[in-house]
């Protein structure tokens, strides 16, 4: 305890000694800081709105910072947070007696009436800490300035790299609503029918698959797990469309955590699926008349849709729940996707000698648990191993599940996308042609049996995931047979195509 109290002095004289020079005091608001400490032991939900924005070294006080820290950790482990666990916690830290003991932690909550302002107050915190940052940096930088050895492009590089991580550090990017980030629209489709009877969860939209599964279930893990390049963030993206729309009355509100695309990159995918417009011919804005026509006509439903994106990079899992914990609160979101695990970092206090593997369990234990603490099914898509590859028929299996076998363990559901024309196959098993198809392999099924029977269609150009029965492929009878891979298709959802121009073909 004593090496703890001279730390803290040590680390409080050296603050001092850097900002108060010509008599000025750095930047601070102790007062805010009492507050909002005490405002996170007297309401539940405080701690979900603050995290976001704070984290320990944005306290001014040595005290309030060490208090903190504890909360946090009771935050993690998900214990309740109030007067006398974060006074256990602190008397487990060794650190109860530093911070003046169980009478000043309850005197916190005495200076608070009510806990509406905290997400102010704690932003306040926040400007006042970059505040210090910036002037500890620039000090730096004054310094190294003056040494006449120092080379200029350096120093200038230096400097870049120190304000880029104040700014990256607390500037965090959130969610946005589908109708912020999309300028243009997509068209309405058919409400599917049929899909009400026998569903107790969040409906895919495809019929065999919902009815193997009666929709994905309240606090379910459902691991979505493919080879890159298969087709896994289209399938999310068709769930997640079909999820959103399928009561129009009652959409169901989405949260969508991209680690691997951007926001705007996800909306074109489902510009493209929705309008059913090639997708390099929107990356190049080369759409003829009746295209942007058809692109305009179609611009209500989507953009209306519940649906919120987060496509902020290498998120961690504590920032995960507590983004999850607040969309809940204000939006009563009803699933959570993430795109994809192996992108997410783990826990960022623990042991760094922790490897990957270990990792990526500490990941998939933490999204079942969010699941099962929001109570909404959590999907997240994961990587395959090349093993699948190596296989006969190649067909991936739940060993396959790339660095840990603990998102099997964790799982409630493991699908498998499987598309025989990756891997040259032209043909099922039953010698039915597998053009354009994928099959939907459910691994594992907790709460229900497996299925490897159920295929959908897959439409390269628009990266979507249909019913095959929505597209109806045919020989044109009137065409040469020396004419190879000559198709005429029909849609039930009356997509027509111009019969001059055939770039609007699905293939």
């Amino acid at each position: 305890m004593a090496e703890v109290k001279k730390f803290i002095k040590k680390r409080s004289a050296s603050i001092s000694n850097v900002y108060v020079e010509g008599g000025k005091l750095p930047p601070q608001a102790k007062d805010l800081e009492e507050i909002v400490l005490g405002a996170l032991m007297l309401e539940k939900n405080a701690i979900s709105v603050v995290v976001e924005i704070l984290k320990a070294d944005s306290f001014y006080d040595e005290k309030h910072k060490i208090i903190y820290e504890a909360i946090i950790k009771l935050f993690e482990r998900a214990d309740p947070i109030d007067i006398l666990t974060v006074t256990a916690e602190l008397r487990k830290m060794s650190t109860l007696e530093i911070v003046g003991g169980a009478y000043f932690i309850t005197s916190l909550t005495n200076r608070v009436a009510s806990a509406a302002n905290i997400e102010t107050h704690a932003r306040i915190i926040a400007q006042k800490f970059i505040q210090r940052e910036l002037i500890r940096i620039s000090g730096e930088i004054q310094t190294d300035a003056f040494e006449e050895s120092a080379d200029a492009f350096d120093l200038l590089d230096t400097a870049e790299r120190k304000l880029f991580e104040v700014s990256n550090g607390n500037i965090k990017k959130d969610y946005r609503g589908i109708n912020s980030v999309m300028k243009e629209t997509i068209r309405e489709i058919e409400e599917l029918k049929n899909k009400e009877g026998g569903l107790t969860g969040v409906p895919s939209g495809f019929s065999k698959l919902d009815r193997a599964t009666s929709g994905f279930q309240k606090s379910d893990l459902i691991i979505i797990a493919a080879r890159p390049g298969v087709g896994k963030t289209a399938l999310m993206l068709s769930i997640v469309r079909n999820a959103s729309l399928s009561n129009i009355e009652k959409p169901k509100a989405i949260a969508v955590f991209s680690l691997e695309m951007s926001s705007k990159q996800l909306i074109s995918r489902m510009i493209s699926s929705e309008t059913e417009i090639d997708g390099h011919k929107l990356k190049t804005g080369m759409l003829h008349e009746h295209e942007w026509q058809q692109l305009n006509s179609k611009i209500a439903k989507l953009s209306q849709a519940p649906i919120f994106i987060d496509d902020t990079p290498a998120l961690s899992v504590f920032e995960l729940r507590a983004k999850c914990r607040r969309l809940k609160q204000q939006n009563n979101i009803e699933m959570i996707v993430v795109d994809y695990l192996q992108l997410m970092r783990g826990d960022e206090s623990s042991n760094n000698n922790t490897n990957r593997e270990q990792e990526v369990a500490y990941i998939s234990r933490s999204l079942k648990a969010l699941a099962k603490e929001i109570d909404v099914p959590v999907i997240a898509l994961a990587q395959l191993s090349r093993q699948s590859e190596k296989r006969t028929g190649f067909k991936p299996m739940l060993s396959d599940l790339r660095e840990s076998g603990s998102i099997e363990q964790d799982a409630d559901m493991v699908m498998f996308i499987h598309r025989p024309e990756m891997f040259g196959m032209t043909e099922w098993e039953d010698g039915s042609s597998s053009h354009g198809q994928a099959q939907i392999i459910i691994a594992k099924h907790r709460n229900g049996s497996t299925s490897d029977d159920i295929k959908l269609r897959f439409i390269n150009n628009y990266t979507k995931f249909t019913e095959i029965a929505d597209y109806e492929y045919n020989v044109d009878p009137e065409m040469s047979t020396d004419t190879p891979g000559t198709i005429t298709i029909s849609s039930k959802l009356n997509n027509k195509w111009n019969e001059s121009d055939d770039s609007n073909a699905p293939f």
